[in-house]
């Protein structure tokens, strides 16, 4: 059966942490700790655009976990105007990599749009799970 959990967080800095502590403390309850370490820094990536670029002032992003079989999808929704802009390899910025880094960390990646906000969301095939998955 799917596993799926979602929290909403604060238009805050110190959300990116609470939103990575949440994903961590998840998919080890679920029993999947393959590849944590690649989704941790993928979620604190969406989670850190999210709060610089889409959340609007005094709103919420929420993040959602999705567990199938060998497969975790993590969602980061926000509120927001635009679309996440990925950088070319070659640009000679200092910032603005963090995506870049999240695409070549996960295997699958993709935005959709709502009314208001997107959705970005990437993909992650994982080993087996130990079997002490919960729905949550």
């Amino acid at each position: 059966m799917p596993l799926s959990r979602q929290r909403r967080f604060p238009r805050a800095h110190r959300s990116v942490g609470a939103a990575r502590s949440f994903a961590v403390e998840t998919l080890t309850e679920w029993g999947i700790t393959d590849r944590l370490d690649d989704i941790r820094v993928c979620v604190s990536e969406l989670a850190t655009n999210a709060v610089l670029h889409g959340v609007p002032p005094g709103r919420d992003f929420c993040l959602r976990l999705l567990a199938d079989g060998p497969v975790v999808r993590i969602e980061v929704r926000d509120s927001g105007g635009g679309f996440p802009e990925v950088p070319s390899r070659d640009a000679d910025e200092e910032g603005g990599r963090g995506l870049l880094l999240a695409m070549a960390l996960g295997d699958d990646f993709g935005v959709v749009a709502h009314i208001p906000g997107k959705t970005v969301w990437l993909v992650f095939k994982t080993g087996p799970v130990d079997g002490r998955a919960r729905q949550g």
